[in-house]
């Protein structure tokens, strides 16, 4: 799973760091994550943060390479989609982690402020029912589908804190 390197420690914060540690690795996990895009032209034209196609590049051979993506095998034309795999999916809880930390100690937009508020507030069991709705989409895993979504949810959030700005 890990990638063909050494790491430089064997300690798990570094391993992890190793992992997914840059900007733009989480940005891309991110998007994929909660955003659904799936393809390396969703993930660029959806990128707020504007990143650049080499990087994008980069960082999605780097993510399969790690084991947090797969890529779809495609044929000459055909896009390649990219999906999830479990380590990926249990950085949620980190993402959750991550946006409550950026809540208290960043400045950020009230529209970008909903989804996370939304996870800070659902806690563990809305994790893991969002881990479970990821396995879904991404594994094809047979766990029953709950209305609404995890993703509608988090999304409904987001445009009611947009259409109140």
């Amino acid at each position: 799973m890990g990638e063909a390197h050494e790491p430089r420690s064997e300690c798990p914060i570094n391993a992890a760091i190793e992992a997914f540690g840059d900007r733009w690795t989480l940005i891309v996990l991110r998007d994929i994550v909660f955003g659904d895009r799936r393809y390396f032209r969703e993930l660029q034209a959806g990128s707020i943060e504007g990143i650049a196609s080499n990087i994008l590049a980069d960082r999605l051979k780097r993510l399969v390479k790690s084991g947090l993506l797969t890529r779809e095998d495609t044929r000459p034309g055909q896009r390649a989609r990219y999906s999830l795999t479990e380590p990926a999916i249990q950085l949620v809880p980190v993402f959750a982690q991550l946006g409550s930390w950026g809540l208290r100690h960043r400045p950020t937009s009230s529209a970008l402020n909903a989804r996370a508020v939304l996870l800070e507030q659902g806690g563990p069991a809305l994790w893991q029912e969002f881990m479970d709705e990821l396995r879904r989409e991404h594994l094809g895993s047979e766990l029953p589908a709950r209305s609404p979504s995890v993703r509608e949810r988090l999304n409904a959030a987001y445009l009611a804190a947009t259409n109140s700005s």
